[in-house]
């Protein structure tokens, strides 16, 4: 498949490579040449001087075939207007734009494109640090209000079910990491020493969700 970058900064030249280390070819944009210096040497996308939401540059970087595109370049107004052209005038639907401004992360959403709000995500991982109990939020979809987050269980909940998590919480199992592998479960899936449990439930819900889960499981929980 075929993938435009806007942005050869930290972020973007990383993404390029990755995406050309997983076999897929890269087009990615910037207006400063000197920009691409960040990418290896033996790195063989295509390299496009130009400005990222410019239909010129991107008819040149292939976004006509492109199966994904990423805004990433510093400046929100910037990435968000890229988004929108690649989105609306080329019909790409795979459209992520980096933005500082986690505010504005719901409105564009909305219209359909995904957003990555670093200066969310990096609090969100200091507070995590700073706050050892959860719960621990992974991911917010701004438009439905949706909170993925894992939580610490009391050592009484482990030989329970999801379906006593799910019974108790009000809350959905997303899905468990244990030793390190993914686990789909059931409502009859059995919990372990050490599973990690991902949720899914309204925002406003992830705390109370936690306080539960803190708790011993009660005799009832069975």
């Amino acid at each position: 498949m075929h993938f435009v970058i806007m942005g050869c900064g930290r972020v973007g030249a990383s993404l390029a490579v990755n995406l050309m280390d997983r076999g897929h070819s890269v087009a990615i944009i910037d207006q400063n040449s000197h920009a691409f210096r960040r990418l290896p040497d033996d790195f063989q996308g295509q390299q496009v001087t130009g400005v990222g939401f410019d239909r010129n540059a991107l008819r040149q970087a292939g976004i006509e075939d492109a199966a994904g595109f990423a805004a990433v370049s510093s400046g929100d107004n910037s990435n968000i207007i890229a988004a929108r052209v690649v989105r609306e005038t080329f019909g790409v639907e795979n459209v992520v734009a980096r933005i500082y401004d986690a505010t504005r992360a719901g409105v564009y959403n909305k219209l359909g494109i995904d957003v990555v709000a670093p200066v969310s995500w990096t609090s969100d991982q200091v507070m995590r640090n700073l706050i050892p109990l959860g719960p621990h939020v992974e991911h917010i979809d701004s438009a439905t209000g949706t909170s993925l987050f894992y939580v610490d269980l009391d050592s009484t909940w482990y030989g329970h079910t999801v379906g006593d998590i799910e019974r108790n919480t009000a809350a959905r199992v997303a899905y468990i990491t244990r030793n390190l592998e993914l686990v789909l479960p059931n409502v009859n899936t059995v919990l372990q020493d050490g599973d990690e449990v991902r949720l899914l439930a309204s925002v406003g819900q992830a705390e109370a969700i936690q306080r539960v889960l803190n708790h011993p499981a009660g005799a009832d929980s069975r």
